[in-house]
């Protein structure tokens, strides 16, 4: 089946047909980097480093490239209130977001280009939309006239900002209140001022561009006047996008993107979280922010848990960070790592060079586990076929589990765990070779718990103890008291499987 996507501008799924054959242009609209990133801003990024891996695993190469908003009123703002300079706040809060898309294994993002970096860009770009007609100057600054473009609105369905009708035009210079910012009149030049906006030199006056024409400018400079992929929140789709849309095709006469994909926005138990929700000066503002603070998430969950989360939901759909979410996404993932233990045990390597069930079923197929690897073979097909179907990672971590439920049926009805026959473990090995395969390019298990999840020397025998511990409460029929041993343990992360060979332990 051909890769089919969702496309915001057509609204419909359409065949995924690439400017350049072979070839794939990405754009995700990055942060504007005036705070510390909280969980929303992650969620876009592990997204599309998904599907950057899957195009890959597809046969593309793929140029993907995240801005970074380095000048912006919020980042102006935000950098007087707290007493510094915008560039030096800035890049503190750049290089908080790009140590956590380290830290959640974010690694495939090609150009991270900033705004201030780009001035040239953006005055060109405005200079060439005021000769065509599409822009006019007023008062130092630049406006791009949305009644010159016949086709704006086609992205969102919407014409005008309905919040603009009631601004006060007087001395703006605005022609109609839908027309938006290209370029800023720098406020600056109050004597005394301790932190100064930030001003450019251009054909208009000192100042600074507008939002939207920041992320027209580089992307085009990147990845040309027209690619394949735009990305990002529901929440952008209008104006941001709409207007970059309008402001690039205006500029090129040509199509800016070809497929705009939008990705959900992030939810705590239920109730959606914007951007505009997280920097409210509320109580409730105050404990959403403690909630999806980033760090304390990675802290509490790990990376390998949130990327799990966010990819069990399609893409489109909002993220649910609540805490039930969270319970039921730890018990799923769990399901695969206990399967990893138990192959183990059995003596199944684990390292990336084993053969997945394509190359093992030559082998196999003929074999007493010829059902087993042909049932694998499907559903690996299975996999294969809702990943192609817009990007479907809720329903490809559907397929894994399958497999995982596969693999394990396999175990218990040839009972191998008492056997150990060299053809059954082959055949373990591949059911485990391909989750492990297929999970790599959902960006998951790309590195295995050591086994018994041991931190150093000390825990595994600690560990020993506390079991055995808890084995001599049962023989003394003090079950209330190893009920409540095996509970904390729980609580602190650790959890018991007793099993007939004994109890193991692990993580989570």
């Amino acid at each position: 089946m051909s890769l089919r996507v969702y496309n915001t501008l057509t609204r419909t799924k359409d065949v995924f047909e690439t400017v350049t054959p072979g070839k794939v242009g990405m754009y995700l609209c990055g942060p504007t980097v005036y705070a510390s990133p909280h969980i929303g801003h992650m969620v876009g990024p592990i997204i599309f480093d998904t599907i950057k891996r899957y195009l890959t695993f597809k046969g593309y190469h793929v140029t993907w490239v995240v801005n970074i908003t380095d000048v912006d009123d919020k980042l102006i703002d935000a950098a007087k209130q707290r007493g510094k300079k915008m560039d030096e706040l800035a890049a503190e809060h750049t290089d908080e977001y790009l140590d956590l898309l380290k830290a959640l294994g974010i690694d495939t993002i090609d150009n991270f280009p900033k705004a201030t970096e780009h001035m040239g860009e953006i005055v060109s770009m405005i200079t060439k939309l005021i000769d065509n007609g599409h822009a006019y100057a007023a008062d130092g600054n630049v406006w791009f006239d949305v009644t010159k473009d016949a086709d704006y609105g086609k992205l969102s369905g919407q014409k005008s900002d309905e919040s603009s009708g009631s601004r006060d035009l007087e001395g703006s210079g605005k022609r109609n209140p839908a027309d938006f910012a290209l370029w800023k009149a720098s406020k600056s030049g109050q004597e005394g001022e301790a932190f100064p906006e930030p001003a450019w030199d251009s054909p208009w006056g000192k100042g600074r561009p507008g939002w939207h024409i920041e992320c027209s400018a580089m992307s085009m400079k990147y990845l040309g006047e027209t690619f394949d992929i735009h990305g990002g929140g529901m929440d952008l789709k209008f104006p941001h996008h709409e207007n970059e849309l309008a402001q690039s095709e205006c500029c090129s006469g040509k199509p800016f993107a070809r497929y705009w994909l939008h990705n959900g926005l992030t939810t705590f138990n239920t109730k959606k979280v914007s951007r505009s929700d997280l920097v409210k000066d509320t109580e409730e503002a105050r404990q959403l922010r403690e909630m999806l603070n980033l760090k304390g998430l990675l802290q509490r969950l790990g990376p390998e848990l949130i990327r799990y989360l966010i990819l069990s939901t399609h893409y489109r759909r909002p993220i649910n960070f609540g805490d039930d979410v969270i319970e039921s996404t730890k018990k799923g993932l769990s399901a695969f790592h206990r399967l990893f233990e138990r192959a183990q045990r059995l003596g199944v390597p684990m390292d990336d060079a084993q053969p997945d069930i394509d190359i093992a079923s030559r082998n196999l197929i003929d074999t007493a586990a010829g059902d087993y690897v042909r049932a694998l073979l499907a559903l690996k097909m299975k996999w294969l076929e809702v990943m192609d179907d817009d990007f479907n990672t809720a329903g490809a971590i559907a397929a894994m589990h399958e497999i995982v439920g596969a693999v394990n049926g396999y175990i218990d009805q040839t009972k191998l765990e008492t056997t150990k026959t060299e053809q059954g473990i082959a055949a373990v090995a591949a059911g485990v070779a391909t989750i492990r395969k297929l999970g790599r390019m959902l960006g998951l298990f790309i590195k295995l718990p050591d086994a018994g999840g041991a931190d150093d020397s000390l825990t595994p025998k600690l560990m020993e103890l506390l079991i055995h511990l808890r084995k001599e409460l049962r023989a003394a029929k003090n079950f209330a008291l190893a009920d409540q041993l095996r509970a904390k343990l729980t609580d602190i992360g650790v959890t018991l499987e007793d099993r007939p060979d004994g109890t193991v332990w692990r993580k989570g």
